[in-house]
């Protein structure tokens, strides 16, 4: 059987690649569990400093496998709940984990694929790629967190027109609405998503984790809770080791190390 996620290592980066090629790498509860278990991997081990969510053979991904989302409708409707639930638990997985994440999206982000891609920290997409929140042309509604990675960037009106046409939006028209990082060529995506986690990856681990937290919460706080959990976040950070080296780095005019480089090359 095929291994539904690929993991290999270059540095302190750990890239995780979707493998399900011949259905142009539709979701799976396998897949689920497969990078939720990367995901805490990573989340526990130091030498990761970031992680690269792509896929193999030229996609993204293509959304959930309708030839199973077929079959749901003949399940009670608890059912039906729970198995969605695995896709919700992998977006709360990417959320969630400390480590910054990167989506490098080549062909096409579809449906849940578009989820995961926008629930990733940072996006790289090469221009050529295809966005597409394609529910509505099978009769179905969004999920994943569409609709909210969505309105973090596009107006109200935006937004459903997206949804109610499902239309094909392509990676430059995604950076157009600041959506995507890094445009890349086709094919590069990769490289640039790779590249751009090995600069983040020499970061200060526990900073990172809590800005990424700061980020996360900012679109949803109110000023005064997002200027409580920065107030929180500042007087833990102060007396971390790596505050210490970090403006220890800046007043001996050195570059600060806050992590060992990593030689593992992981290929699984």
């Amino acid at each position: 059987m095929t291994e539904p996620l690929l993991l290999r290592r270059e540095g302190n980066v750990l890239i995780l690649s979707n493998n399900n090629v011949a259905a142009r790498n539709a979701l799976s509860p396998e897949f689920y569990a497969a990078v939720t278990q990367a995901l805490n991997d990573a989340a526990a081990d130091p030498s990761v400093g970031a992680v690269v969510l792509t896929g193999e053979g030229g996609h993204f991904c293509a959304g959930g496998d309708l030839r199973q989302l077929a079959k749901r409708r003949d399940l009670p409707v608890q059912e039906r709940r729970e198995k969605l639930e695995g896709l919700h638990d992998l977006i709360r997985a990417v959320r969630d984990c400390p480590k910054p994440v990167i989506a490098a999206v080549e062909g096409a982000a579809a449906g849940a694929g578009l989820s995961l891609a926008l629930a990733c920290d940072m996006l790289v997409a090469a221009k050529n790629s295809v966005f597409s929140v394609a529910y509505v042309k099978v009769g179905l509604t969004p999920d994943g967190g569409a609709t909210a990675f969505l309105a973090e960037f596009v107006s109200r009106q935006v937004l459903t027109e997206l949804c109610l046409t499902g239309e094909r939006i392509s990676g430059e028209r995604m950076a157009q609405l600041g959506v995507v990082n890094r445009l890349a060529e086709p094919g590069q995506a990769i490289v640039l998503a790779v590249a751009l986690a090995q600069q983040i990856a020499q970061g200060p681990e526990l900073a990172m984790a809590r800005i990424k937290g700061l980020c996360r919460a900012a679109p949803r706080n109110t000023l005064e809770e997002q200027l409580e959990l920065e107030a929180q976040y500042m007087v833990q950070s102060q007396e971390s080791e790596e505050c210490r080296e970090g403006i220890g780095a800046f007043l001996e005019k050195r570059t600060a190390q806050f992590r060992q480089p990593s030689a593992i090359v992981l290929t699984q």
